[in-house]
């Protein structure tokens, strides 16, 4: 296996600016809850997905979406890709969705005025009225990195300094 990448905590004061942006509590709250956050990790040596676990529990019903500050963010190799994807369990058992399907880290997002901060939105798309719990710790998403390649005429030259939509602007 290729060691291409590596989880880091986005610092104290970038998670209590986005928490309480996002959840509207308070910075104490925040505080706490950054203490607590866990780096995503393989479950088994066979696992092709890092799981993200949640900072805080949340509860989604039918057709409620959540965004959640992960407070993680991950330095990649030029080459790769982060991709994000629900746990398979929760998509399987709930239906549980993430907003834009399939959620792209660039290897440049690392370095975003954000801290490449990454913040997971899913919705509980269920056709079956179910309610999805997630308990303070527990995995909710899980990601995987991917080579990917670039045309022979390739000519970016941008550089990042925004997150979400940023490189089109």
């Amino acid at each position: 296996m290729q060691k291409i990448a590596k989880f880091h905590k986005v610092s104290e004061k970038q998670f209590i600016r986005d928490w309480t942006a996002v959840s509207g509590t308070n910075a104490a709250i925040a505080q706490r809850l950054y203490q607590e956050i866990k780096l995503p990790r393989r479950a088994t040596v066979g696992s092709a997905g890092y799981d993200f676990f949640s900072p805080e529990g949340f509860t989604l019903a039918p057709h409620e979406t959540i965004a959640v500050p992960t407070g993680i963010r991950a330095e990649i190799a030029d080459g790769w890709v982060l991709q994000l994807y629900p746990r398979s369990g929760l998509g399987f058992k709930f239906r549980l969705q993430m907003n834009n399907t399939v959620g792209i880290i660039d290897s440049d997002y690392f370095y975003a005025d954000n801290e490449g901060h990454i913040f997971i939105k899913l919705t509980n798309d269920t056709n079956e009225g179910k309610t999805v719990s997630i308990k303070q710790g527990d995995g909710f998403a899980q990601g995987i990195f991917l080579p990917f390649g670039i045309t022979e005429d390739d000519d970016a030259d941008g550089e990042r300094r925004g997150g979400f939509g940023s490189t089109t602007k």
